[in-house]
């Protein structure tokens, strides 16, 4: 058995390498495996057989044709999860930051697919488990994961076509402007790889809306709106703004702040998460409480701010 696909490149896309665009394009399969498939004539464009770093043109057409995937080899493995919702069509939970979504070199095991894995045992039958976007490893809060192929492309097409709403929470240093919006292009670093950057040539297009709910003493709260979702796309474009998210190790400058509460990884949580339901249509909207780490610190800042007003009065 083989699914086959094809799609046909927007001038907005053109300059992407073929790998990097059918990864982006269809997530639930990964760059390196595009890349396996392409060499194997499994992908071609414009109807000819083509190479992994192919850069693509407006108008092409690319086809494919992928293999049924195997049996999971994964192991499910015995991983709490805080779950907000489920029924036979999705699964959505509240991800803790340190969750690795999908296993990779270094990840193999403990990541969010062996916990669902666990859960139930159909999910070893789809396609990347389910799982139909990410989250960073230190990046918590909610997300949706598909029951069913059937589930799994409609919310994909969902994403893709921008009819899902990603809410964020972020601790950021400085003092950002009110409210306001990022568009940039952007894409890989081009020197430090495992990085990504605004470009000014390249790249694809990025947008963010930010307001500022709370500001303290060289610190703000932000709810971060994205309509597209590139990859550490709230943490490139906030620091791009130089008010990078609060101890954010890749894209944050070290600070001197004498913090009430020291966090260990990027104050950034997935806060809100809306999208039609694969089956009913009828929307959905969930939100996923801050953890630990984040809320104490954020309510040290509140007690530090009322504190002043005290002595200020």
């Amino acid at each position: 058995m083989h699914k086959k696909g094809h799609i046909t490149v927007e001038a907005a896309q053109r300059g992407i390498r073929l790998d990097a665009f059918l990864a982006e394009q269809m997530p639930e399969l990964s760059r390196s495996h595009w890349k396996t498939l392409i060499q194997e004539g499994g992908v071609s464009v414009n109807g000819a057989a083509s190479k992994p770093n192919h850069k693509m043109q407006s108008g092409d057409l690319v086809e494919w044709m992928v293999p049924e995937a195997a049996p999971s080899s994964l192991l499910p493995e015995e991983i709490p999860l805080e779950i907000l919702y489920e029924d036979s069509a999705v699964l959505v939970l509240n991800k803790e930051a340190g969750l690795v979504v999908h296993p990779a070199v270094g990840n193999e095991t403990g990541t969010l697919v062996n916990a669902l894995l666990f859960h139930d045992p159909l999910f070893a039958a789809l396609d990347r488990a389910g799982v139909v976007h990410r989250l960073d490893k230190d990046t918590s809060g909610v997300m949706v994961v598909a029951k069913s192929e059937a589930a799994m492309a409609e919310l994909q097409r969902q994403f893709k076509a921008r009819e899902t709403e990603k809410e964020y929470l972020a601790l950021v240093w400085g003092e950002p402007p009110q409210r306001g919006c990022i568009e940039t292009a952007m894409g890989r670093h081009p020197v430090h790889r495992q990085k990504m950057a605004v470009l000014r040539e390249g790249g694809r297009e990025a947008i963010t809306n930010y307001e500022t709910l709370e500001q303290f003493e060289g610190i703000a709260l932000v709810r971060v709106k994205i309509e597209t979702g590139r990859t550490h796309q709230i943490r490139v474009h906030m620091a791009h703004i130089g008010n990078p998210i609060v101890a954010d190790a890749v894209y944050g400058r070290a600070r001197r702040h004498n913090l009430p509460v020291q966090p260990r990884r990027q104050m950034l949580h997935a806060a809100r998460l809306a999208f039609n339901h694969p089956e009913s249509g009828k929307r959905l909207s969930f939100e996923a409480p801050l953890f630990d780490d984040m809320r104490s610190l954020l309510e040290a800042l509140r007690g530090n701010a009322a504190l002043e007003d005290i002595q200020n009065n």
